[in-house]
């Protein structure tokens, strides 16, 4: 019976980048992935890196940890991860203030500057002119998160971790139960993303670990050319985020829709010409949920036509995945004190930024480095 020294639970670019630094300081390492063909929040990100956002000395150092790793990754990783920096732009809504959408940003280490209206269509030529009165825009990374996720794959298994695909049902003290066998282990980390809450609570375990479900639209790709990462400067997901923890007894019961659903229209398109539009969010707390994804579409490209009217009758496919996050901005990691030997490593509000410094950091603390922002993290 093999032992090994840890299993990751969760294939995306969360457990897959802590994996890999797991195996690179020594341990034996099990990944597993649920999924043969992905389908997590990694695989429908719009592969952001807002290095300019931190506003804390902590999110600011994690901000240029995360620069200074991603210089080297695809070198250290052997793979194209398609790391390169565009514009953002932020939409300002004609209805709204553009100082006054300005000043939320001002505490961010590189606050966005603030474009008028005919400036923020010269940028982006195809906005719609007519529902903004301006728009922010500051420098943002940008990388392909499925390919970065899967070249951290990769050089695990070079490096001799192994990977399972396979459905974890339970998590036990000294290993974990998959739909096919068992595995062991001295300890479990958990990287599940949006499904870690319920990994936990069905071993009688409750974590501050939420999730929303997010639905997007994947174009394939196309010859028109969207020159930014468009979003809106007024982010209603998180306040969606905010109003559903106000009561967290409630998330225990699957029935409950916490919030009514929003929808924070983006766009982003790829190296290779393909697009991602959306993205709608809502706060159910069944997991497993279902939606009406033809009524979920419509909503997606109405109001895509609206912000950018070529795109949003291009022919894609609408998906749908979880996204975690916790009650704080900050990611959940510790060890989880009910049963012994399994750890929480999710909840990131910010994974492509802060997972790559934190999974680095993690891996080197359980290994007997002492770490401040780790145990600072761990004791929020």
């Amino acid at each position: 019976m093999k032992t090994y020294d840890w299993i990751v639970v969760g294939g995306g670019i969360t457990g897959a980048t802590l994996a890999y630094e797991f195996v690179k300081v020594g341990w034996s390492v099990l990944l597993l992935e649920q999924h043969a063909t992905p389908d997590n929040a990694t695989r429908y990100s719009y592969g952001g890196l807002a290095y300019w956002s931190g506003t804390t000395p902590l999110t600011r150092q994690l901000c240029q940890e995360a620069i200074a790793r991603y210089q080297v990754l695809s070198q250290e990783l052997d793979a194209d991860i398609e790391l390169r920096e565009l514009d953002l732009l932020l939409t300002i809504s004609a209805d709204s203030n553009p100082e006054a959408a300005a000043s939320v940003y001002a505490k961010c280490a590189v606050p966005p500057r603030l474009l008028s209206l005919q400036a923020a269509c010269e940028l982006e030529p195809l906005l719609n002119r007519e529902v903004i009165s301006g728009a922010l825009t500051v420098k943002h990374g940008h990388i392909h998160p499925q390919k970065t996720a899967q070249a951290y794959i990769q050089a695990f298994l070079r490096a001799g971790g192994e990977m399972q695909i396979s459905q974890v049902l339970q998590i036990l003290s000294g290993g974990v139960q998959t739909h096919t066998e068992n595995y062991h282990s001295a300890n479990v980390v958990i990287c599940a993303g949006g499904l870690s809450r319920q990994l936990l609570k069905s071993a009688g375990v409750s974590i501050k670990v939420y999730f929303t479900h997010a639905e997007m639209i994947e174009i394939p790709p196309v010859d028109l050319q969207l020159n930014t990462l468009v979003m809106p400067a007024n982010l209603q997901r998180f306040e969606l985020e905010s109003v559903s923890l106000q009561v967290d007894e409630l998330w225990d019961d699957l029935g409950n829709e916490l919030v009514s659903p929003i929808l924070d229209v983006g766009a982003v398109q790829f190296l290779d010409g393909s697009l991602r539009l959306g993205q709608i969010s809502r706060a159910l707390t069944n997991p497993h949920a279902q939606v009406n994804s033809e009524d979920s579409e419509q909503w997606l490209r109405n109001s895509i036509l609206s912000v950018l009217p070529t795109l949003g009758n291009l022919p894609g496919t609408w998906h749908h995945c979880l996204v975690a996050f916790s009650n704080n901005r900050l990611p959940v990691i510790s060890a989880v004190p009910e049963i012994d030997g399994v750890h929480i490593f999710s909840g990131f509000s910010n994974p492509l930024v802060f997972v790559p410094p934190l999974a680095q950091r993690f891996a080197n603390f359980v290994t007997g480095t002492e770490d401040e922002i780790i145990t600072g993290i761990m004791q929020v």
